[in-house]
């Protein structure tokens, strides 16, 4: 998936601020969710609760990898014009 720089201010949402989780604490999380949701010991409302903290932290780690997919296109640039600039948002 290929995302122009100009476009990833607009794609990293409200959700890339200093104070957000690394994408590994979104992961972990993500596989305490999952494992909480697979016992199926959770009432609807918490079991909804869980999924829509989940789905938060999935969209927070497909942001967090688009910056990481825009900064590795910025490397491997074109090799006539090896030009490096930083974003203007980092996830961390």
């Amino acid at each position: 998936m290929m995302i122009k720089k100009d476009e990833a201010p607009d794609a990293l949402g409200d959700d890339m601020t200093e104070n957000a989780p690394s994408l590994e604490e979104r992961l972990k999380r993500l596989e305490e969710i999952v494992r909480s949701l697979e016992a199926a010991d959770l009432d609807m409302e918490g079991a909804l609760m869980l999924f829509e903290e989940g789905v938060e932290h999935v969209r927070g780690a497909e942001a967090t990898l688009r910056v990481a997919e825009l900064k590795v296109e910025e490397l491997l640039g074109p090799e006539e014009d090896p030009v490096i600039r930083p974003l203007e948002k980092d996830p961390e």
